[in-house]
């Protein structure tokens, strides 16, 4: 089909109502993804969790909409902060996301601004499988076997380029240039854009965001395009990637619980591969792994952190969003919240209640099992973690030496 036919039907698709059908249908094939959770046997997702499975969905509708309707102009780049309350992927209530999406990296952009006093952030370019046809076809009947195909979520990094190799004024102003060439000035404050790209993001890390004076970043286009009016084929493009970011993050859940996290409970194990599978960038070592405990029970979680950058360990549902209880400063650890033991290690107890043993409590909030992580940003390697798994009355009754006679799980290796 060649370009002028692909542009033809995709606009008639829109104009005849076909790509709003499409998108709501592809609605629906995510929707029942949740049954593939039910393993016949009481496993399946609880009644809490099927209710945040839906609102899940609901965000990630969101999020495409923010990206690939909104925020998708080839004229008008804009960097967007991630919609509210979403969280894909382990996503660090200390982080932040700004995004832009592009149609693909033929042109040349440039992002300026200060950084305030925000200690460290990340740039990235990504791309993703999109046919070039793909607002001109209907992909819903295909559901999760169309994601081969087309799939905006199966983020493979291209650059990437960290605070710490961009030059800066005395009042932290930078330019950096998003380019398929380096400049001759040499590759610091560059970006390399290749031809295929589909988005830049960055990754902007606190350490107290009471204190950090807030960071301003802009885009634009180096050529400085006038903006025009939005053409149907555009919506009808937006539409079909705003379905498959629900469908396929949504089969994401499915396929990283199901085919990993699940198999190796209370375990955390760090995987370069697993992380850098969906836009992942290699300043970081990332560990991933499934906690599980009664709601009577509690998790006690010890790890010494190496030096680094930034480090967090965070509690996640099973749909891998923060626990509401993000929002009050639960829910996770950090570098800078967390309260060290007299060793060095930290100490961590997972649980619906505070046993009052010392350490940092993380709050479970109700939930019985979820996806957990460890992050750490610049460091040189990651630490071995153990966790021990016991009634939460007990250690309340014994405190740390009911520990003694627990047999306790030890992981934290590097795979690769």
């Amino acid at each position: 089909m060649g370009e002028a036919e692909t542009s033809r039907r995709a606009r008639e698709r829109l104009l005849r109502g076909l790509a709003w059908d499409d998108f709501c249908d592809t609605l629906k094939q995510a929707g029942r993804l949740v049954e593939a959770f039910d393993d016949g046997q009481g496993g399946g997702p609880s009644d809490l969790e099927r209710a945040e499975w839906y609102r899940f969905l609901s965000r990630m509708v969101r999020n495409g909409f923010e990206r690939m309707i909104e925020n998708c102009e080839p004229e008008r780049p804009r960097l967007r902060d991630a919609p509210w309350r979403q969280s894909i992927n382990v996503q660090n209530p200390d982080q932040d996301h700004l995004m832009c999406e592009f149609e693909d990296g033929r042109h040349a952009y440039r992002i300026t601004g200060d950084r305030g006093t925000l200690p460290y952030f990340v740039m990235a370019t990504w791309t993703a499988p999109q046919p070039a046809d793909l607002a001109a076809r209907d992909w819903a009947a295909s559901g999760v076997a169309g994601l081969a195909e087309f799939d905006p979520t199966n983020l493979e990094t291209r650059s990437f380029l960290t605070s710490r190799d961009i030059d800066f004024d005395a009042e932290g102003r930078f330019s950096v240039l998003l380019s398929a060439d380096e400049p001759t000035a040499g590759p610091r404050n560059w970006l390399r854009l290749d031809p295929d790209a589909t988005g830049v993001l960055i990754r902007l890390v606190y350490d107290d965001r009471r204190r950090v004076v807030p960071p301003h970043f802009e885009i634009e286009r180096v050529d400085h395009p006038r903006p025009r009016p939005i053409e149907p084929e555009e919506v009808a493009a937006g539409l079909a990637k705003s379905g498959q970011i629900v469908l396929g993050y949504a089969e994401l859940v499915r396929r990283w619980w199901q085919e990993n996290l699940d198999q190796r409970p209370n375990t955390i194990v760090f995987s370069e591969s697993t992380y850098l599978s969906n836009g992942g960038v290699l300043d970081r070592l990332h560990g991933f792994g499934s906690w599980r405990k009664g709601r009577d029970e509690a998790l006690v979680i010890r790890f010494r952190p190496p030096e680094c950058e930034h480090w967090i360990l965070q509690l996640c549902n099973r749909w891998q969003e923060n626990l509401d209880v993000y929002e009050d400063g639960q829910g996770y650890l950090t570098k800078f919240t967390a309260k060290p033991e007299p060793d060095g290690s930290i100490l961590a107890i997972v649980a619906d209640r505070d046993p009052g043993i010392g350490g940092s409590w993380i709050d479970s909030f109700s939930h019985e099992t979820g996806v957990f992580s460890l992050r750490l940003i610049q460091t040189e390697g990651g630490p071995a973690v153990t966790i021990h798994r016991l009634p939460l009355a007990r250690l309340e009754r014994e405190g740390l030496a009911a520990l003694d006679t627990v047999t306790p799980i030890l992981s934290g290796q590097v795979t690769d």
